[in-house]
Formats: C-alpha cells, sequence, structure tokens
C-alpha cells in the first residue's frame, strides 16, 4: 500500500507540473469548455476547424450527402463483432495491444486512474487510449498531459458515448445514435476536438459500448477511421477483480487487442495489470499501439476465461 501510495504521489506532481503549462491557455485557447448540449453540436457544426478532412465538406454537408447514400439500407446486424470492425493484430507474433477506454459524463464515469497510468509509464508500456469528448472536458489538464507522453496512442472514442446505430439501437440500457445524422456528429465532432487539441487526426473509433450496426462501421470509415474493438475482455467495464484482470491478460494470443478503461480509478484494472505485465514479459510478450498495425476482423476469444 505504501509504495501505491508513493506512485500516486509521482505521478500527481507530474500532472501539476503539466497543468501549470495547460491550464492558462486552456479558457482562451479550448473552445471545449462547455456543457455537452444540442445547441453545442449546433455551434461545433459552424466553427472554422469542422471540415471533414477526407472530402473538404463541412458537417451539415456530409450527413446530407451520408444520408442520401445509406436511407434506402437497413442494418441486419448489432453487436460487438459487426461486419468492418477489427479486433485483433494480423500476427502470429508475440505482441499484444492494451487498449484503455476514458467513458466521461458523470462523477463516476470522469475519474482517472492516475496510478495505472504511471505504471505504463514507469514501465515504458506503450497503450492506445480511446478517450470520449466529455471525458476530455472534465479532464483537459491530464488529456493534455497524456498527449505529451510519446508511448500512448491518442484515439476516437466518440462524442456522447453513444452505441453507433442508424436507427436508434440500445446496448447495456444506452440508447444509441438514431440516425445517420446522429452517426456521424458521434464520430466526427470528437474527432476534430482531438485534432483541434493535439494536431493529430484519430486513426481508429471505438463506439460507446462497443456496439455497431455494418451501417455505422462503413460511416466510420467513410469519414477515415477505422472500428476498433477487442478479442480480450480485459476488465468488463471496469467490474473484474485484480484476478480477473490478470487471467484475461495472460489468457491473451499473439496479435491481442485487450480493451481496459482508464476512468475508474477505484477499481481493480491497474491492480490486475501490474500482476500481469511481467508475466507476459517472461512469456516472451511484447506491447505496441494499434498505429500502422495490420489489423483483422476475426474474433478468436469465444470461452469464458474469468470465473
Amino acid at each position: 500500500m505504501m509504495r501505491r501510495n508513493k506512485l500516486y504521489l509521482l505521478n500527481v506532481c507530474f500532472l501539476c507540473v503539466l497543468n501549470l503549462i495547460y491550464s492558462k491557455n486552456y479558457v482562451l485557447k479550448n473552445p471545449y469548455n462547455k456543457t455537452i448540449t444540442s445547441e453545442l453540436i449546433s455551434a461545433k457544426n459552424t466553427i472554422n476547424f469542422k471540415e471533414v478532412y477526407s472530402t473538404n465538406l463541412t458537417i451539415p454537408q456530409l450527413k446530407e450527402n451520408m444520408t442520401s447514400n445509406y436511407k434506402n439500407e437497413i442494418p441486419t446486424q448489432w453487436g460487438e463483432k459487426t461486419t468492418g470492425v477489427k479486433t485483433q493484430i494480423n500476427t502470429t507474433d508475440k505482441i499484444i495491444a492494451l487498449t484503455f477506454d476514458a467513458c466521461g459524463g458523470s462523477a463516476l464515469s470522469n475519474g482517472y486512474d492516475s496510478e495505472l497510468i504511471y505504471f505504463l509509464r514507469k514501465e515504458n508500456i506503450p497503450a492506445t487510449l480511446f478517450i470520449n469528448s466529455r471525458w476530455i472536458d472534465a479532464n483537459y489538464n491530464a488529456f493534455m498531459a497524456l498527449t505529451k507522453i510519446p508511448q500512448f496512442e491518442i484515439e476516437n472514442h466518440g462524442y456522447l458515448h453513444k452505441p453507433l446505430s442508424v436507427n436508434g439501437k440500445s446496448a447495456y440500457g444506452i440508447i444509441g445514435t438514431q440516425n445517420i445524422g446522429e452517426v456521424v456528429d458521434e464520430i466526427i465532432l470528437n474527432e476534430g476536438q482531438i485534432e483541434e487539441l493535439t494536431g493529430r487526426k484519430p486513426k481508429y473509433f471505438r463506439s460507446g459500448t462497443a456496439y455497431y450496426d455494418e451501417l455505422a462501421v462503413k460511416i466510420v470509415n467513410e469519414i477515415g477511421e477505422d472500428a476498433v474493438n477487442f478479442n480480450i475482455l480485459g476488465d468488463a467495464g471496469a467490474t473484474y477483480t485484480k484476478k480477473q484482470v490478470s487471467t484475461a491478460c495472460l489468457s491473451a494470443p499473439p496479435g491481442s487487442i485487450l480493451i481496459f478503461h482508464m476512468n475508474h480509478p477505484k477499481k481493480e484494472t491497474a491492480e490486475g495489470i501490474m500482476a500481469a505485465i511481467p508475466k507476459l514479459k517472461m512469456m516472451g510478450y511484447k506491447f505496441v499501439t494499434l498505429d500502422n498495425k495490420n489489423l483483422s476482423s476475426y474474433f478468436s476469444i469465444t470461452k469464458d476465461y474469468f470465473y
């Protein structure tokens, strides 16, 4: 416990220094320090950076085009393994991609697991961080600090953390996007926010709850990102115990993409990862981000490893 407290304090000191650097610029330069509402979505449709990068259309024009293109198509799939969703790295090499979601939207979901991040930094473990717009708004200084750490790759976890549906399907009690226009908003608004703040356009998208229909995945691709899920459920929405998290990590075959959460510091995700990483290293595994990897859609894990 004493060692964990020391790690926590070191990471807090690191973030405090970066807070001094970024906090002065937040009010002046960051246009996102607002409550997320339909009015804000409307405003974001008109500010300068809101051009769609692959097509040079404004968001309203893109939504109109997408709606016209897909208005006669009806999705037949709904879930985490929808056609087109990438779930693992296409390799037999002993590499693993750790991915962490930061969801935001409530006091519970706006948390930041600084112990986990400090451990990854200390051990020089690369990781891909899927960050939601609401979490950025609630943790601007921490977000900006994370963008300055080279081993972390920042990717798109959506604007309002909704399942990605063209017709309003739900997952885990969370109502999804209602139509094609909302699908576009969910992807592009946070994409633009991340690029505005970091100078880098996200390459990968993960929807809230990791649920999609196949038309929504096509829209993700047309906007210029890949929809990425996982083949190993690492912490089940930060509900797993330390033992379950560790077991999930150690079950990963080569090329696995594991999903965890970095926004629940009171849960046991960090402890499980800390227990598993040394064992994975002894087994010969190396850790990578998703950037420039050959991703595939084969979903390989079908049994329950965790009980």
